[in-house]
């Protein structure tokens, strides 16, 4: 015998308490481990106790160690038997420092490669507390949350300006575990069943046997599939609209795409389609825009948002959600809520707002943070609950399944930028990266040795509780309902909705991207779709094409004005205005307007004809170009710089030597991508009629207040670009 002392009388024995007879059913904690039990002390990854807090996970120290954190004298020689001799097997810290090089990648993302995150604070305004138990949107509810933008076709390594649907997935740290919104800038898709969803990746993807075109839909089997498979008219024509080039991350607006139930405390129900609504409003890059930003500065998009992050102009959306009733059917107006494919125009089902996200902070690490992150539709709150749509349901597999290929195994929520804000008590257990060190010995239900822990919870503990849907009786079959069938009326719809300016846009894209596809056939079987759209549309692109235009009967429908990305003003902060400056320039006019700027919350970038104190000068005539500005303002005569020569700079060719050549292409630009220009006095005027441009046109404000003159093009700013200065072909902005 042991006495007193803490060791059993014979070992072996499973658990710190003995077992009942009867399986436990009383709710307690965790059993403790067994006195003889130790455990990995509480540290981080890198070495750092709790006591430090949210730096835990960076690194410490002053000395250069290995993994282990063995502190190292060298790690710039290999161990070698002699200065000329050959390197010894045994220089264990080669083999640690190559090897880990070696695996430093992990497989990209099949679709949505590239992107960028940023960390925020969801607030809710309590007013979904009505239709959903979900605490995250109880009133004053402060959630944390990641999100992540992103591009659908391209690789990690390419442009973020290409024209593509754009990722917009959130994850909320909720105290009930994760939720995952994840969605895109367009609210419908190219599919209606999941089943397909190989089929559109790789028709959208390159060609595979040249690897090209990199981040396009401009090819063959991209139109090739869609003018075949009807179903995604909807979503390509939103792509080949304005909506397919956003202006930033900032100024784009998500959409849950699918049907969602909502399921309040009461256990009543509703169908609800989510929103994220921009607080700058939603705004794009013209076509030009974009192909010059895709060479000048291919990651634009992420520059853009951590920037403004950085610089304290906290991007936000508001979350809200499209309500209907929970009927049988799942139909709305007519309209079949179970295809992803449609939306409910927000004239008959209006937003309601539900909170406000704002993103405050960047990411410490790419890799750790962006491209670790994983999302998931079925990472669901009690409150929120799926639908029977097939798209849907296909990623609830789907998600999951990619998680396990790209992050090394079944515990990637074990990630810290995965981890949950909630107590875990799973009965998972093992596999790679098992970071947890679980007690006990009985992962499994029913158990007496564990004392019965964990147990279930009921609703009123917070569990999620699947909606006792009813299940249509039915054989099994693989068809769609009849309403799934209509492929045209919706994008009808989105095309009169649209303005003059806009629709050329969409002429445009569909003659640019039909014009690169080689194969006669797929040109004009796009146009027999485009001929069900509109007449309009059609006949431009097809004379675009050189093509005739075919006959289509299309459908009477109201056009939804809430489609429409004009016609509205919005907030200007963070928008980019460019100074540019001369020698003449006043520095007193120069530091006023740069301090109105910033009390504007605009962002005054200097231009000077060479580069200095980067607290004066942001940018110099051979660095600048217009696509970087939301507006240009003149400072001064502009005239050519010293390095203004054609063999260093080919841009700076031209045969007027009043104004740098650089400085008259960015003011050329400005002018054609309908930005507003500014000025004050004669050498703004002079400037202009230099650069060829009418110093009396539309969105051009010369003044001899240079405050007042910044003031009137913020005021243009408002409604993103001056609309009228290239009005469409029969009239209309």
């Amino acid at each position: 015998m042991h006495g007193e002392d803490t060791h059993p009388d014979v070992p072996g024995v499973p658990a710190p308490e003995e077992p009942t007879v009867q399986e436990p059913t009383e709710p307690r904690a965790p059993l403790p481990p067994k006195p003889d039990q130790g455990a990995p002390a509480p540290v981080s990854a890198t070495g750092r106790g709790p006591q430090d807090g949210a730096a835990a996970r960076s690194q410490d120290g002053a000395y250069l160690t290995n993994a282990q954190g063995t502190r190292l004298p060298d790690s710039d020689h290999s161990l070698k038997a002699g200065p000329r001799g050959p390197v010894l097997l045994q220089d264990h810290h080669l083999r640690e420092k190559i090897t880990h090089f070696d695996h430093e990648r992990i497989p990209e993302r099949v679709v949505h490669a590239r992107g960028a995150a940023a960390h925020g604070v969801f607030e809710s305004y309590g007013a979904g507390a009505g239709i959903s138990r979900a605490a995250f949107l109880a009133a004053g509810a402060r959630t944390p949350v990641f999100v992540r933008f992103s591009t659908v076709l391209g690789s990690r390594g390419s442009a973020d300006t290409v024209r593509d649907t754009r990722g917009f997935a959130t994850k909320f740290y909720t105290d009930e575990g994760v939720f995952d919104l994840v969605g895109n800038n367009i609210p419908v898709f190219f599919i209606q069943d999941a089943i397909k969803f190989p089929d559109v990746v790789h028709a959208a993807k390159p060609h595979p046997d040249r690897e090209i075109p990199q981040a396009q839909s401009a090819h063959d089997t991209f139109w090739d599939f869609v003018s075949l498979h009807t179903e995604a008219t909807h979503h390509t024509l939103w792509n080949m609209s304005d909506r397919g080039i956003p202006r930033s991350y900032r100024m784009m607006e998500g959409f849950g795409i699918h049907t969602f139930r909502l399921v309040a405390a009461d256990g009543s129900t509703c169908l609800v389609k989510w929103h994220w609504k921009p607080k700058l409003g939603v705004h794009s890059l013209t076509w030009d825009e974009a192909q010059q930003l895709g060479g000048l500065d291919p990651d634009f998009h992420r520059r853009d948002l951590a920037d403004a992050i950085e610089a304290g102009a906290f991007p936000q959306w508001e979350l809200g959600v499209q309500v209907m009733p929970d009927t049988p059917e799942q139909t709305f107006e007519g309209i079949d809520l179970l295809d992803p494919t449609k939306i409910v125009p927000e004239e008959l089902a209006p937003v309601r707002p539900l909170g406000l996200m704002t993103l405050n902070a960047n990411p410490t690490n790419f890799f750790a943070e962006t491209e670790q992150v994983a999302f998931h539709p079925g990472h669901l709150v009690p409150g929120i609950d799926i639908t029977d749509d097939p798209l849907l349901s296909g990623r609830l597999f789907s998600y999951l399944d990619t998680q396990i290929t790209r992050l090394g195994g079944p515990n990637f929520a074990q990630i810290p930028v995965n981890r949950t804000h909630a107590p875990v008590n799973d009965m998972l257990r093992d596999g790679f990266h098992q970071d947890a060190v679980h007690p006990g010995v009985a992962p499994y239900k029913p158990n007496s040795l564990d004392g019965g822990c964990p147990f279930f919870a009921g609703a009123e503990e917070h569990a999620f509780v699947e909606h006792p849907l009813p299940v249509a009786e039915s054989k099994k079959v693989r068809e769609s309902p009849a309403s799934f069938a209509d492929h045209f009326s919706q994008p009808r719809q989105f095309w009169l909705s649209m303005t003059p300016v806009e629709q050329e846009h969409i002429i445009a894209a569909y003659t640019f991207e039909l014009g690169k596809c080689r194969e006669p056939a797929v040109r004009e079987r796009t146009l027999l779709a485009l001929a069900r759209i509109d007449a309009r549309l059609c006949a431009q692109v097809a004379d675009g094409l050189g093509l005739p235009a075919p006959e289509g009967e299309t459908v009477e429908v109201d056009p939804s004005p809430a489609l429409s990305q004009l016609g509205a003003r919005w907030p200007v902060a963070g928008r980019t205005v460019g100074i540019l400056t001369g020698p003449d320039t006043d520095p007193e006019a120069l530091a006023a307007v740069r301090e109105a700027a910033l009390a504007a919350d605009l962002v005054p970038l200097v231009v000077a004809p060479s580069g200095g104190d980067p607290d004066r000068v942001q940018r110099s005539f051979a660095t600048a170009r217009s696509v970087e500005f939301d507006a240009v303002l003149l400072a001064g005569t502009p005239g050519p710089a010293a390095d203004a020569t054609p063999v260093r700079d080919a841009r700076a060719a031209g045969p007027d030597d009043t104004v740098d050549p650089r400085i008259a292409l960015l003011l050329g630009e400005a002018w054609r991508h309908a930005k507003a220009i500014g000025g004050w006095g004669e050498p703004a005027r002079d400037t202009l009629t230099a650069a060829g441009l009418p110093a009396d046109g539309e969105g051009v404000v010369l003044g001899e207040d240079p405050v007042q003159v910044l003031r009137e093009v913020a005021d243009l700013l408002a409604e993103h670009r001056v609309w009228k200065r290239f009005p469409a072909p029969g009239g209309g902005e």
